[in-house]
Order: structure tokens, then sequence, then C-alpha cells
């Protein structure tokens, strides 16, 4: 056991500091919130003390202090003269210093007891300034406004475009930019205290939460059109109230910084790998610089190169997680267009692209970091990380948190325009082995975790290399989406979007290996690497046709949401996404290339649109056409010792069939994880335990719905319409007249709930509205009379 050292209080001697803080705790600031700050001064202090005792045996003079013996210890601890030790003196005074003593370690115990030791690292577990979490639905056929689409973002003509001050017409593509906020500007937390906005008109009463607009971190005036277009489609004053609210969430509150690269960035390396200081960028808490008040600042270090940065908080948490933040911005992808502009959104996108990039060059395996040091912005402490023992270990001041999860590459790769492409493939490529070799030898991993934790989802067994898997293609993951541990580490959501995104990334490295123009050793490293992804997307196809389908006895042919390769299976599903319930979002089953392709020779040149193309939904090969096996390259990343995984034909199957069978058990309470109740009957997990759903569940829930050929749900009918309403009436009676979507609410309680400030969550149910808006136009319904789910009361 390691005593954690004591930070607070002016003594460096933790009984010293333990009285320092009783003594001014009960000196008469009770009430006020300094005393609060100093009352859980005084616990973190208690706690130290106590876990000294434990490691040095409860010596004599501790048990002194301890039991309160002050006339042996007070020339030890030398008290002097202060208005405690006098209160000691009589009788009286002895035993109230002993009860408050012993109720603040009843307490103590109490909270340790209720709380994990790292409780500052899950989702709802997190406080600003100490320390979340979640990837995001792939690009979708709805936003590719093909010709002919009525959907809403196509409707942009019927209002007038944002203008200037001095009136001039502002391209919806183009935002105007990250914003520093001026003094009068509140905490988003601070302003939903506030409710400044008025209420909405319907029974629920939503506040309007949303910042001023020179208080909002990005604004994007094409985002503004069409949340006033959706105010005249909406008819609830409830629904569009939420909808305002939250769709524009992170653009308004979470894009913490944006700017750029430097030529020497002090998380490049010298001298043999020795991370510069990042003394020198280092801030005060409360700073809130934006990039043109860093400028004079950063002048004394390196010029700025054009290599765009971006850093976005997951909302309440004050660090940015690679699945979080791809979510985030994807929501708000028909905006995207392309722009040079350093304001717009697509430099926003660019920016994000080249943060993830970064960090996954600076440690593959992890998921959350912390802000760049161009920002100015302070490292965030994390609590956890003196308990945890990942290997290979990680800096603290780069990484926030790390567990390896397959979903963070995935969210990468999604986002990416193949930006160090590479190297997810390469980290990725070194956990497909399985625990044992051919001989029965234990393998080393290259990547463990172990954790000093009271929960079991916050650490892997076996020292760190978590339960033994066979190698079937497919990559381990040691920890979920939602940040908890894998029970088997062939987690196949994260291994189905990992594989579809693999292979839409490599698209574009095929694209850049035929790029005219383009050095000869860097064309053959693309056409290298388009050959190594979509090898490794075979496997991972190939291990998920032979292992991840599973019979149920009442729902037949099924997913499973984790299998080991020895034919052990986990059935459930879980909120964060990926997850089983997603499945639909990713096109998994209409891989973009056909995945058997390996390229001999450049094929483009350099005209070509390296966009990804879209594929027909209908417009689908075959399994056995999809999964037939190449001639391995020369180049592949597989450790020596992998086998070829396609060697014998996997089984195949009729992956729509399988997912509504699935579906229906997901949505069920014979998932252990699906919470039902008046609130909310929603997916969950176990991160928050039993009952809680999320309402991002019910969003993917209706989202999937409108994917009619995997769905089962035929598009336009009452039963899809059903399903969709559903979901739609949870989420908007599950926000406890708060206006912004919630991580997870207690589906016996609405106002049992967790974080306030939830971005992905909050764009996530505005892609719904948006979803619902696309499907309606499109089928020409009437909303001014009342038609479709816009057009209705939710009253």
């Amino acid at each position: 056991m390691i005593a954690k050292k004591a930070t607070w209080g002016t003594s460096t001697d933790p009984y010293s500091a333990t009285l320092d803080s009783l003594r001014s705790l009960l000196g008469g600031e009770e009430g006020n919130e300094r005393g609060m700050e100093r009352y859980f001064e005084t616990l973190h202090l208690l706690y130290s003390a106590l876990l000294v005792e434990v490691e040095k045996g409860w010596t004599q003079p501790h048990r002194n202090l301890l039991f309160f013996d002050w006339h042996q210890s007070k020339q030890k601890l030398k008290i002097e003269n202060m208005a405690l030790l006098q209160t000691f003196i009589s009788r009286r005074g002895r035993v109230f210093a002993l009860s408050a003593f012993l109720a603040l370690c009843i307490l103590l115990v109490g909270y340790q007891t209720a709380s994990p030791f790292d409780q500052n690292i899950g989702h709802s577990h997190q406080t600003t300034g100490e320390v979340g979490d979640n990837l995001t639905p792939p690009p979708r056929e709805t936003w590719n406004h093909h010709e002919g689409n009525t959907g809403i973002p196509a409707n942009y003509e019927d209002v007038s475009p944002p203008t200037t001050p001095s009136g001039e017409d502002i391209d919806q593509g183009v935002g105007t930019g990250a914003i520093q906020a001026g003094d009068e500007c509140v905490s988003f937390e601070q302003l939903q205290r506030m409710k400044p906005g008025p209420l909405s008109a319907g029974k629920r009463q939503f506040p309007y939460v949303r910042p001023p607009p020179h208080c909002r971190t990005f604004q994007l005036p094409a985002l503004e059109k069409l949340i006033e277009r959706m105010r005249t489609v909406i008819k609830d004053p409830d629904l569009f109230r939420l909808f305002e609210n939250s769709y524009p969430n992170t653009l308004d509150t979470m894009i913490k910084w944006h700017g750029y690269a430097r030529n020497s960035s002090p998380w490049d390396t010298n001298n043999g790998g020795t991370p510069k200081s990042l003394a020198s960028f280092s801030a005060t808490p409360d700073e809130a610089r934006g990039p043109k008040e860093d400028e004079e600042k950063e002048e004394e270090y390196s010029p700025e190169t054009d290599e765009e940065l971006t850093y976005i908080i997951t909302g309440d948490i004050d660090a940015m997680w690679l699945r979080d933040s791809a979510s985030q911005l994807y929501s708000y992808l028909p905006f995207l267009t392309p722009s040079p502009d350093k304001d717009s959104l697509a430099s926003l996108w660019r920016g994000l692209i080249n943060s993830h990039a970064r960090y996954i060059v600076i440690s593959p395996y992890c998921h959350s970091f912390q802000p760049p040091p161009e920002s100015g912005i302070p490292p965030t402490r994390n609590g956890a990380y003196a308990q945890n023992n990942p290997q290979p270990p990680y800096d603290p001041q780069k990484v926030f948190d790390c567990k390896w999860e397959l979903d963070s590459l995935a969210s990468f790769l999604q986002i990416s325009s193949a930006y160090h492409a590479r190297a997810a493939v390469d980290a990725a490529a070194a956990m497909r082995l399985g625990t044992y070799d051919e001989s029965g030898k234990v393998l080393p991993s290259a990547w463990t975790f172990t954790g000093w934790t009271n929960r079991g989802s916050e650490t892997l067994t076996n020292d760190g290399l978590g339960n033994p898997v066979k190698e079937n293609g497919m990559v381990r993951s040691g920890f979920r989406p939602s940040d908890d541990a894998c029970i088997f580490q062939l987690l196949i959501p994260s291994n189905m979007m990992f594989a579809a995104y693999l292979e839409q990334a490599s698209v574009i490295m095929e694209g850049l290996a035929g790029l005219n123009g383009l050095e000869v050793g860097k064309r053959e490293m693309a056409k290298n690497a388009t050959v190594q992804m979509r090898e490794l997307a075979r496997g991972i196809r190939h291990g998920i046709a032979k292992d991840a389908v599973v019979t149920h006895r009442e729902f037949g042919e099924m997913f499973a949401y984790e299998v080991d390769g020895y034919g052990s299976a986990n059935l459930m599903d879980d909120a964060n996404v990926p997850s089983l319930l997603a499945f639909p979002l990713w096109n998994y089953t209409h891989p973009l290339v056909d995945p058997k392709t390996i390229i001999t020779k450049s094929t483009h040149g350099g005209s070509r649109d390296h966009q990804v193309p879209k594929r027909s939904a209908l417009d689908q090969p075959s399994l056995d056409d999809e999964l037939s096996p190449p001639s391995p390259p020369s180049s592949s990343p597989l450790p020596p010792k992998s086998k070829p995984y396609n060697t014998t034909p996997p089984p195949s199957h009729n992956y729509s069939l399988i997912y509504q069978n699935t579906r229906r058990f997901i949505l069920s309470l014979s998932n252990p994880y699906f919470a039902a109740g008046p609130a909310l009957s929603a997916v969950g997990g176990p991160h928050l335990g039993p009952g809680k759903g999320w309402p991002m569940a019910a969003t993917v829930a209706a989202l999937t719905a409108y994917n009619s050929e995997l769905s089962g749900l035929s598009s336009g009918t009452t039963e899809q319409e059903k399903v969709v309403s559903e979901q739609l009436r949870m989420i908007l009676d599950s926000t406890s007249g708060t206006g912004v979507v919630h991580e997870t609410v207690n589906a016996w309680n609405e106002k049992d709930w967790t974080r306030s400030w939830f971005g992905w969550a909050n764009g996530l149910f505005g892609e719904l509205i948006v979803k619902i808006a696309e499907e309606e136009a499109e089928r020409g319904v009437k909303w001014e009379s009342g038609e479709g789910l816009l057009g209705r009361l939710w009253q």
C-alpha cells in the first residue's frame, strides 16, 4: 500500500497539517464555501495520516496522535499557543475534540466505502479540475445529400443567410471561429443554475441555457441557420428547446482551444527522446486565454506552423477523450464544407485529426489526453495516476488516463484523412496475438494494465493481461468504450467499427499511393499502408464471422458482446458506442471497398478527388467475396508468429436477421444491463450499475430504427414511427427539467441523473432530430398540419 502524499495545508507533516485544518474547521468558518473546502481537505489529510499509520505499523508516537494523547505528542507536533490547544486543556475540550475526530473518521470510512479510490476515472465519477466516455457513429448515408435529397440541411435556402454587422453575408460553411470569453461569461454549470433564458411554453418548462453569442467557444452560422429553420418545423416547444440547447452544446461550450502547432513543441523529444519541459507553457487554473491572447507569450518560443490543432473537452471533465471528441465533432458533419479559413468548421475538423494523430503517436494505447502545450492550458490532475500501472507507462503531462480501448483508434480513423493511419494499424496489429503461442507458452503483451481499486471494472486480471484470449484475427481490447474492463477481450462492436473504418481509411491511403508529385518513397509507404489496413480489416471480419455469432435459446442467432476465441461469450450490451445496438451506424455489412483489393501499381492521377466514395445501401458484395484471401504482403505489420486467419472460410451469416435478433435481446430484460422503469427504459451498463439507463442509448435505438434493412422496420411505417416516438418521448421526459440530455438517468427516478454537461449525448440527440426531419421531409410530411413526429405536440 502506498501512502498518498498530502498536498494541502501549510505544513509538510501530515499530522500537523491535519491539526491545522481541524483548527481552521473548528474555528468558526463552517457554513461558508471556504469552510466546506477545508472540511474536505481535512478528510483528505486524515486519510493520508491513516495510510501512513498502516505503512509504519502504528508506532507509539502515532498512537498518541490518533488517540489524542496530547501530553505526549505536544512537543513532537510543536503545537504552540493556538485556540485549539487551549480548548484541549480542559476535559470538556478533550471530549469535544475526540468526538469531532471520531466523527470525521466515521465520515471518512463511509466515504471511502461508498466511493472507489479511483472515483475520478469514470463518466459520473469525474469532477472538473480533478480529473467520462464514448465514440461517435460513423458517416451515415443520410448526411450525403445526393441530388434529389429533400432533407432539412438541403432546405437552408428557405432562411435568409446570417449577416455581419455591416450587412455582408456569411458563408454558411465557415464559422466565425473560436471565441475568447469575456469577463462576464460564466461556466456552463453556473449557467444551468442561473437559467437565464425564458422557459419553454410546454409543460416541462425547459430553460434556455445557451451561452450568449460572445461567450460561445466556436460560432458556426450554418448551425444557427438550421436552428432557426427547425423553429418553424418543430411544433412542440419543449422538443424544440431541447434541440436548441443540445445540438450546439459542443460548439457553444467545449472547444477549449483551436490554434497552430509550433516548430519545436515541448512535446517533441530530443537528446535521445527526453521530453522537453512543459513548465514554460504552464498557466494558472483560472486562466482562459484564447489564441490571440497567447500570441505575445508564445512568440518567445518557436514560430507557428500551418498545422492546425483542436482541443475539445468532454464537458464537465477537463480532458480530451479520442472517441468523445470525434463523436462530438461528428455531429456537425452536415455543415462540413471545404474551406482554408482558419475559423471554419473544416479547420476545426483538421485540427482534431492532427491532435488525434499527435496523441496516438505519443501513446497509441491510451484513450484520453491533456491539452497541447501550445494552448497554454495547464494539464489536468488525475488522482488515479498513482494508483494505476499501465505498461508501457505514460507521461501524465501528456496523457490524462491510459486504457487500451480499440474504439479510440476507430474514432481516429473515422474522422481522419489518413494522417498517421499507420500508427493506428501498428498498435492494433500488436494486440492481435492470443495469450499463448502454439506450444502453450505465454506470449508477452504489447500493453498491460493494473490499478489499485475497489471496483473490478477498473483493472485487468492476471497481472494486467486480462482473461486469456485465443488468436482469431480480431484485435484485443482491454477496456470497453465505457472505460470498464472487458471480461473477454475480443470486444465485438469495437472490432466491427474498427474494421469498417480501416477499410474507409484505406481508400484515402490508396489515393495517396497514386498521387502524382508525391515522392516515390512516400507513395510506396502509402501503398504498403493500404495493404496492411485491408489485411487487418479482413482478419477482423474473419474472426467476427467465426466466433461472434452465438445461438440464444430464446432469440436464436445473435451477436455476443465479447468473446475469447475459446468458445466463451458475454451476452449483454452497453450504452456506449460502439455497441451492438449501434451496429447499423457504420455500414459494416456494406464495405466501401472490396477488402481483397491489393495495390500492385499506381492507379490514380493527381486530379482525383480523394474523398471516401459512398456506396449504395443495395450495392452489397457477398461475404464469400469480401473474405476471400489475397497473398499476404511482405511488409505486413503482423508479428512473425501471427497465423493467417482466413485459410478456412468462416461460416456465412445473414447479418440482417442476426442484428434483428440481437436488437430484440438488447431492448429486453434478457439484456442484464437494460434498465426498465417509468422514467426511462434504455440500455445502461456496469459503469454506473444496474437500473441506470443512458439517454444516449435511447437516441441510438431511434437512429438505428431508420435503417430498414437491418432493423426490419419498413421506412415510413406506423411501426417505425412508433419505435422512434417511444425513444423520443423518453428522452424528453428524462431531463429533470434541465433542458439538456444527461449521461444516465435512474429508470425509476428522473431526478437521479449524472452529468449536467455531457457533449456527446447532446450532439447525438441533435443528430436524431435532424435525421427525423430529413426522413419526414423526404416523405412529404406536412409539419404545419400537425403531421409527423416534429409536427405533433408532446405534452
